[in-house]
């Protein structure tokens, strides 16, 4: 199953500003963001190392493993969303929480968790 979603205007807003630290592309920028996010969620619910995406401005198309895709379509059923929708919403709180934790902090999103 093939889920397809939009990014939200603050994720895209994060890569941008990602992209400008790192001095890259934004569209880089946000693939990078993007596959950070899937990989957690893939990681967490199926123990996946991998994910397989597609960007296409701010559409992202995700494969994702039989695990995941059951474990959307059962919070799908309990909200009254479609898979795509949880994703979507997946994805902006993974990213979200890893970019605002690291600004308190004043730590690159990508630094190490302190000891």
């Amino acid at each position: 199953m093939t889920l397809t979603f939009e990014v939200s205007d603050r994720l895209y807003a994060a890569a941008e500003e990602w992209a400008d630290r790192r001095l890259e592309e934004t569209d880089e920028a946000l693939a990078t963001k993007v596959e950070q996010s899937l990989l957690e969620i893939e990681h967490l619910v199926s123990g996946g190392y991998e994910v397989e995406f597609e960007v296409d401005g701010r559409e992202i198309r995700f494969e994702p493993t039989e695990e995941l895709s059951a474990f959307l379509s059962k919070q799908a059923g309990e909200t009254g969303l479609t898979e795509s929708e949880v994703l979507k919403l997946h994805v902006d709180l993974y990213a979200n929480t890893f970019l605002e934790e690291a600004k308190e902090q004043g730590r690159p999103p990508d630094a190490p968790p302190p000891e």
